[in-house]
């Protein structure tokens, strides 16, 4: 290589290995030093970093039981708050309350009133035709007085429920939408009370009116469920009754009660679609001593109107309305699912 011999190349390749190999010896001790201090370095690095992960897990575990803890303890308020206002599940509410909650602008005396007309009414038309005899008339009195009044109240309210809930989880999904916007609660609120069909906007009109009188938000929405007796208006009082008291995302708690309620009308119409062949067959067997009774009042009277003038025919008619009356409730309560 340019002419140079190969002694002098090997010499020179010896020289530089000499060389390197006393640079190596003189700078070993502070490399061996660099290793060790990078070596401790990476390690309390990793300490380091271990730490925070474990203390950010420990952090989130104990946010979880804080948020636990402060969930329980509401709901045990709620519960406390529902014995003391004596509101039990299943228990019918006092027909004062069926008036509000089924949205009639009637009054309870007027309620009475018509109740008493009814009965009077109905069972004036029973002895005047002699229909039915002397001694069944108070329980026909009775019955009509008290029973078919409420049973129209009755039918109202569900009616008022149903619709309430076809519109309810669009109205969420609105509040949702609006708070993940920026706007307040209050203004969401607002919204839906002024825009919403009915009967939605009645009843946020009402958490409104209880603000206005000095309710908290969360306390106006708790009331929802006296004037709207269903679980979804509950669960959307305990949403926000658990946000105000252990924080969170809001809207994405109000989207995801949206989507559990648009689940809970998708089951519910499956179990409706699923019970209707059963419904169909309980109306039809419900149904048929009627019609039969009255076709054959049409092509023989006579055969026929024992039943509804001698004494025996009455009792074999009362022994009939009550089998009839039990096999009905038993199909009720075997169609009947809670969702």
């Amino acid at each position: 290589m340019f002419g140079l011999p190969l002694t002098v190349l090997a010499l020179i390749a010896l020289v530089g290995v000499a060389a390197g190999g006393v640079a190596y010896a003189l700078l070993f001790n502070r490399i061996e030093e660099q290793k060790k201090a990078d070596r401790r370095f990476d390690h309390v690095r990793r300490q380091e970093t271990d730490q925070n992960v474990v203390r950010a897990s420990r952090d989130r575990v104990n946010d979880a039981v804080r948020r636990r803890k402060s969930i329980q303890e509401t709901l045990n308020q709620l519960e406390e708050k529902n014995k003391a206002k004596g509101v039990a599940p299943g228990k019918k509410p006092p027909m004062k309350l069926m008036i509000k909650q089924a949205g009639i602008s009637t009054s309870l005396t007027t309620i009475h009133v018509v109740s008493v007309v009814i009965g009077v009414v109905l069972a004036g038309l029973l002895y005047l035709f002699q229909l039915v005899p002397l001694f069944v008339l108070p329980g026909v009195l009775l019955a009509a007085g008290l029973g078919l009044p409420r049973w129209y109240v009755s039918w109202q309210r569900n009616r008022r429920i149903n619709q309430f809930l076809d519109r309810f989880a669009d109205a969420l999904e609105v509040i949702a939408r609006g708070v993940r916007s920026g706007l307040p609660l209050p203004d969401c609120i607002h919204l839906i009370a002024s825009e919403s069909p009915e009967p939605v906007r009645t009843e946020f009109r009402r958490v409104i009116e209880r603000m206005n009188v000095g309710l908290s938000l969360p306390e106006a929405i708790g009331k929802m469920p006296e004037t709207m007796p269903c679980p979804e208006a509950n669960f959307f009082g305990i949403v926000i009754q658990i946000q105000a008291q252990a924080g969170g995302n809001l809207s994405e708690a109000i989207g995801n009660l949206a989507t559990v309620l648009r689940d809970r009308k998708k089951m519910k119409a499956k179990v409706q679609a699923l019970s209707m062949e059963a419904k169909a067959s309980a109306y039809i067997i419900g149904s048929l001593p009627i019609i039969v009774a009255g076709l054959i009042f049409m092509i023989s009277p006579g055969y026929i109107m024992p039943l509804f003038t001698d004494p025996t025919g009455h009792i074999a008619l009362a022994i009939a309305a009550v089998m009839m009356a039990m096999g009905i409730f038993v199909m009720k309560k075997m169609m009947n699912f809670e969702v």
